[in-house]
């Protein structure tokens, strides 16, 4: 059984799913000013409900982020905490990979750009893609790497242009500059049962990392700092 949390998409999700990605359990409270409180109660609630205790879970799966530094903070804390408390691998999951997936589960689509609105004039973007190179899961999206970095995840600015005509997805697709005829999803937004699904696939081919090793991923280095710190105000 795994256990899998997101507080990074605007919202506390939680989900408990079997080693197949089944769903045993799923709850989604949407808005961000509360999930310091709810995130613990909704994990006991899940557990409850799937008649389940932390003993019985295999990992922990959260969202790393990139995302809002404050629900990347949130998700990551708690996670490693479970993790020393209870002696449990952690595994986290890109939130770019995610929009990507839940584009994939929601309209069909194998070729994806994921865009999430990062403020400041920027998105945080990655392109995904189902392949034939992962033989084990045909059903994941996984992430196209560029011949100059080993990630896909980076910053564009508003209104930078896409180099493929494919469909940009996430609530930072408008915020970019379209080709003619290219598509659009605005509204797609991962829970936790999406994040739980990728954690799995990853953890069956990977496994899973301790607590000290169950790191973020923001993107912009200066996340933490006020925007006046960072010259932005």
């Amino acid at each position: 059984m795994f256990l899998a949390m997101d507080t990074v998409f605007d919202q506390c999700s939680v989900a408990i799913l079997d080693s197949n990605g089944q769903v045993l359990s799923s709850h989604t409270e949407t808005g961000k000013r509360q999930q310091t409180q709810q995130i613990l109660p909704m994990i006991d609630s899940a557990l409850s409900e799937a008649q389940l205790r932390l003993a019985d879970v295999q990992a922990l799966i959260f969202n790393r982020g990139p995302g809002a530094f404050s629900g990347i903070r949130i998700n990551t804390a708690v996670v490693q905490a479970l993790s020393v408390a209870h002696d449990l691998p952690c595994v986290g999951v890109s939130s770019l990979q995610a929009i990507a997936q839940s584009a994939y589960q929601q309209y069909g689509l194998t070729e994806v750009y994921s865009a999430l609105d990062a403020r400041m004039q920027q998105v945080y973007f990655g392109q995904y893609a189902i392949t034939d190179n992962h033989q084990a899961d045909r059903t994941v999206m996984q992430p196209v790497l560029n011949s100059d970095s080993d990630s896909t995840e980076q910053l564009l600015d508003y209104d930078s242009q896409t180099a493929l005509n494919i469909p940009i997805v996430g609530n930072g697709s408008l915020l970019l500059k379209g080709q003619d005829g290219q598509v659009s999803h605005e509204d797609v937004r991962p829970d936790a049962v999406v994040i739980g699904q990728l954690g799995i696939a990853q953890f069956i081919t990977s496994g899973g990392t301790d607590a000290a090793n169950a790191l973020p991923k923001y993107l912009r280095n200066q996340a933490w700092k006020t925007l006046k710190e960072q010259g932005k105000a």
